[in-house]
């Protein structure tokens, strides 16, 4: 199995931001020397949730600091951007990082983020299947052309041309069944960031694989799950790392993305949240909080891999990515957190063969 670590930059009131760039550029150094397979991060707007506003350019950064480690992008959320300008960055990451570029893509999900960029929610989904339809295309054939519903793009080069294909590099976030139709579509592999039972999640990679041999004639790839890591000597440590930080974590997904709240009754495309806030607002937001703690690796050495392996037993994933740094812990938390992971849990995950979920 591929291991990777994932950079979030997550604000706190403990650190400025300029603190926390410069302890999480740190750690990001460390995951080639560690022996990581990949480095990935994210892109999110307007808050302290997370602050990678532009994931490709933290990734082209770090492609000047490593040789051999894939980066990837963990998503570059298409309705948010000019898909021109997300082709132009992709041709040039990929290029000057010698082909390590892995395309992961999603279409978003925060309010605050679409009103800060003036893109109504509701156009989200069409209008993530129009860019990733442009982009592809322009990143297989090296020419810019398209004529939809949103955008509008005469025949253009796309200069530097693309000097590799991405069809075994692409990928998509998705939680929905109806994202996960979507992804299917447009040949990508499915980028799981854990929220609900692991059951719930294989059945819709089982309608996913469907759909995606139906289209394109082959087996889709597995998946790659994220997954936020507390790792420990002590169990109990360990537990308690889990329901501070990954329990933190998750509260301000909570509070960032709005879960809880009804705008999603009346947002075309989201209707997996529509239920998901039901219920937060029906049995509370401590209810969801402990299940996401449940759904993440925390434990001992021995305990992490556990939880890998029974992951990889239900959904089939053949790649782990790991959140070391977030909800606050300190530099030294952090990086004793990913110095473990990366010593006891790291080689055995790597050690782990394909398994059919």
């Amino acid at each position: 199995m591929r291991v990777g670590m994932t950079c979030i930059f997550e604000g706190h009131e403990n650190a400025t931001d300029d603190e926390i760039y410069q302890t999480e550029l740190r750690l990001a150094d460390l995951a080639e020397p560690l022996g990581f397979d990949a480095l990935w991060g994210v892109e999110h707007h307007f808050t302290s949730y997370t602050m990678i506003p532009d994931v490709l350019q933290f990734l082209t950064y770090m492609a000047g600091r490593t040789e051999r480690i894939q980066l990837g992008s963990g998503a570059v959320i298409l309705p948010w951007h000019d898909p021109i300008r997300v082709a132009e960055q992709v041709a040039v990451l990929d290029i000057v990082s010698n082909g390590r570029f892995v395309f992961g893509l999603g279409r978003g999900l925060g309010r605050i983020e679409f009103e800060g960029f003036g893109i109504p929610m509701g156009e989200s989904r069409e209008r993530f299947v129009e860019a990733a339809d442009l982009i592809m295309s322009a990143l297989d054939t090296g020419i810019l052309e398209y004529d939809g519903k949103y955008y509008q793009i005469p025949r253009r080069e796309l200069r530097p041309k693309p000097a590799r294909r991405f069809d075994d590099r692409l990928y998509a976030a998705a939680v929905s069944p109806e994202s996960v139709r979507i992804m299917a579509d447009i040949g990508a592999g499915i980028l799981i960031n854990p929220q609900k039972d692991w059951m719930e999640v294989a059945e819709d990679l089982a309608g996913y694989r469907a759909t995606f041999k139906e289209i394109k004639g082959v087996d889709a790839p597995p998946p790659l799950v994220t997954g936020w890591v507390c790792c420990d000597e002590d169990p109990i440590k360990a537990r308690d790392m889990a329901q501070e930080y990954i329990g933190g974590y998750y509260e301000y997904v909570l509070n960032h993305y709005e879960l809880g709240g009804r705008h999603f009754d009346t947002t075309l495309g989201y209707e997996y949240y529509q239920r998901l806030a039901r219920s937060i607002q029906k049995h509370g937001a401590d209810r969801v909080v402990d299940n996401f703690i449940e759904l993440q690796i925390w434990g001992t050495p021995d305990q992490c891999l556990e939880r890998i392996v029974a992951i990889q037993e239900k959904v089939g994933n053949d790649g782990f990515n790991g959140v070391f740094n977030f909800a606050g812990m300190t530099p030294e938390t952090a990086e004793k957190n990913l110095r473990l992971f990366a010593a006891e849990v790291m080689p055995r995950v790597k050690a782990l063969g394909p398994v059919r979920p």
